[in-house]
């Protein structure tokens, strides 16, 4: 019983389903898998504190993944003096179902090389919105003001569309102004901190260019409060973040067992400076 508790659990969107066999009809055999066809899978319930959750991603969160690596390669080739490749050098270009997550998050390692803070947000937010048509921030502002139902919408859409780029979440119930309200998004455990082990990528490459995304650009407050001990993420539609020098946040040392940009004897992680 321990050891299958252990193991994180799997959503499988292809499987076996046993059927009921008429009487007098011999149990039929069943059918062969194609040979290379696999089970996609999703990890649904998050690995223990210093173990790595198990994704099986198909064709489509690996595109997603593509297209935003594909994105924050260019910041990540002029970041830290990295010599542009020459012509003859360079290799064919992925396709971008062809990326998985680890190298996604190598490119957001690469990208922090060489960059302060505040260029590091400036790049994802510069990667963002090249995600995003023209004119889209304010198409969001008109269709998407600041009311309560909006933000229970936006929190309702997080859940299974960056399932990919943070894990399992659920939307939970927060207090906003002083109003109870459907519009948290509980991250069980970011995948995107869990693979990174990075407390500097944490909060310069997602935490503070999400929110000052969607509260500048889109219109919409959100606060993001990353728990460290458990690497849990508690997303706020709807309330004002807070300045960078009063977030908790702010003042979190490294992981030094988990990164390999760690300074182990700061008080605080040097990328958070």
């Amino acid at each position: 019983m321990a050891a299958a508790t252990a193991r994180p659990m799997e959503l499988c969107f292809a499987s076996l389903a046993a059927t009921p066999t008429p009487a007098g009809r011999a149990p039929a055999r069943p059918k062969k898998r194609r040979a290379g066809t696999t089970v996609r899978c999703a990890a649904t319930a998050p690995a223990p504190m210093g173990e790595k959750t198990e994704y099986r991603d198909g064709p489509l969160e690996r595109a997603f993944m593509g297209l935003f690596a594909r994105k924050m390669e260019k910041y990540a080739a002029g970041g830290g003096g990295r010599k542009k490749p020459q012509p003859a050098e360079e290799e064919k270009e992925k396709a971008v179902w062809e990326w998985d997550y680890e190298s996604f998050v190598d490119v957001s390692r690469r990208v922090m090389v060489g960059r302060t803070r505040a260029q590091q947000q400036e790049a994802v937010r510069e990667v963002l919105l090249s995600m995003l048509p023209p004119g889209a921030p304010e198409q969001f502002r008109k269709l998407f003001p600041p009311t309560r139902w909006a933000c229970e919408f936006n929190a309702a859409l997080t859940v299974p569309f960056f399932h990919w780029l943070v894990g399992p979440s659920e939307v939970i119930e927060v207090e906003v102004n002083g109003v109870k309200q459907k519009s948290g998004v509980l991250i069980k455990k970011c995948r995107y901190l869990e693979n990174s082990g990075c407390v500097g990528m944490c909060v310069n490459m997602c935490k503070i260019p999400t929110q000052d995304f969607f509260t500048n650009e889109f219109g919409l407050p959100l606060t993001m409060n990353p728990n460290f001990e458990d690497m849990s993420c508690e997303m706020i539609y709807g309330q004002v973040p807070p300045p960078l020098e009063e977030d908790p946040a702010s003042k979190q040392p490294c992981y030094p067992n988990l990164c390999s940009m760690s300074t182990p004897s700061a008080p605080v992680c040097p990328k958070l400076q």
